[in-house]
């Protein structure tokens, strides 16, 4: 089954919100077997719509559509789908209900969303639980059709309870298909795809694809085969050899594990205690490894500090040696961190100060950032350069500290 989807919303090509439904159904697709070519974004405009579902009926057998099921005028995409396959639009019982009970408190319910509970007919209907927009899935002159809302707190749900099985019900049965997703830390995707380049170039099922996330990478091993569990024994090979030339790099498996979650739970576990001084990164990463459930255990504080008169005073660092080397040096750096850990006797206390732009600071470039790992035996300073908007360095910076601490937990 080839796959294409068509987004629909003026919303999405003026970049008023981001098109999390694109990456959310691939994911899901790719997870299911299902190959998708083709991907657009269109405005609300029912003639650009027909002419892409012309399009996508020519070279594929799954068309999604998302968006423009809603009560507004310019919600348009079910009637253009009718319209195009030459389908009257019948009321679904059971959403008019849903309607109806919405605005009992109305005198009248608005035509507009009695818009909402029109269905293709012949269509299976997907009930929204978060909305009031009924989803389609039909079958039409050998192509598929399925269309879902657009806000994703109603199409993921739609999509897993709703679609998901009647997809499902198409696929062959004799097939397992299985994927594992490898995290790594302190390797970039350029490097990973040259260090496995002979297994990516030969490779046939399973197949190996890097992917570049938010300041990290991961490689996603997917497996094909009769039953789960010789799908199963493909990836423990396949994984093996993969660790054969980068395993010191792998950190954790699956899209939901994050770095600072198993850094953090590492320390949790050896109950290894520490705080951070920040002034570039303005209590980020605290507020990063906070998101770790019982991260309080082990971390009884932190430090935000941007002036030289708050380092002074809160880390007790010797305004001289700000003076005389700087705020944005590797000597603050590493005062800093020294400065923190005496304060709250923990076993580990990073620092962090730089430059997150726009412009130079200390004469600087923005990218350029200091930091600390100070422990009881040895502080470790850093010096990273890094790409990106203010924000975008600021976040590079957390990530880099959770990297450093992940390879300091290796000695």
């Amino acid at each position: 089954m080839k796959a294409e989807m068509i987004c629909v919303g003026t919303e999405l090509l003026l970049g008023q919100i981001v098109n999390t439904d694109a990456a959310f159904i691939a994911g899901q697709l790719a997870e299911m077997g299902i190959d998708m070519y083709y991907q657009t974004v269109l405005g609300d405009n029912a003639a650009r719509l027909s002419a892409a579902l012309e399009l996508a009926e020519t070279r594929s057998d799954l068309i999604i559509l998302t968006g423009g099921l809603g009560p507004t005028d310019d919600d348009l995409t079910k009637q253009t789908v009718a319209e195009h396959l030459q389908i009257p639009l019948v009321i679904d019982e059971r959403a008019m209900a849903k309607i109806r009970k919405r605005f009992a408190d109305f005198q009248t319910i608005p035509q507009n969303n009695i818009r909402q509970a029109q269905v293709m007919k012949g269509a299976e209907i997907l009930k929204n639980d978060a909305g009031l927009a009924s989803g389609d899935f039909l079958k039409h002159n050998g192509k598929f059709y399925l269309l879902l809302p657009g806000p994703p707190s109603e199409l993921k749900p739609m999509f897993e309870k709703e679609a998901k099985p009647r997809l499902a019900a198409y696929l062959p049965k004799n097939i397992a298909l299985l994927s594992r997703v490898l995290r790594f830390a302190g390797m970039r995707e350029a490097r990973l795809a040259e260090i496995l380049d002979s297994l990516i170039k030969t490779q046939t099922n399973p197949t190996l694809a890097t992917y570049a996330k938010d300041y990290e990478v991961t490689l996603r091993l997917t497996a094909k085969a009769a039953t789960e569990k010789e799908a199963t024994v493909m990836l423990d090979e396949m994984e093996q050899k993969v660790r054969a030339k980068v395993g010191k790099y792998i950190y954790g498996y699956g899209d939901a594990t994050t770095l600072e979650e198993v850094v953090i739970q590492q320390m949790i576990a050896r109950h290894v205690t520490f705080t951070s001084a920040e002034s570039l990164t303005a209590g980020l990463f605290q507020a990063t490894a906070a998101n770790v459930a019982g991260v309080s255990e082990i971390f009884p504080g932190g430090f935000v500090t941007y002036a030289e008169a708050a380092k002074a005073h809160l880390l007790a660092i010797d305004e001289g040696q700000l003076k005389r080397f700087g705020v944005v040096s590797r000597e603050t750096a590493i005062a800093m961190a020294e400065g923190a850990r005496k304060k709250l006797n923990t076993d580990f206390a990073m620092s962090f100060t730089g430059v997150a732009g726009p412009d130079e600071l200390e004469g600087k470039p923005a990218g350029t950032v200091y930091a600390a790992i100070a422990t009881s035996q040895k502080t470790y300073p850093f010096l990273w350069q890094l790409p990106g908007e203010r924000n975008q360095i600021r976040a590079r910076a957390v990530h880099r500290m959770f990297e450093a601490l992940w390879w300091l937990s290796k000695k």
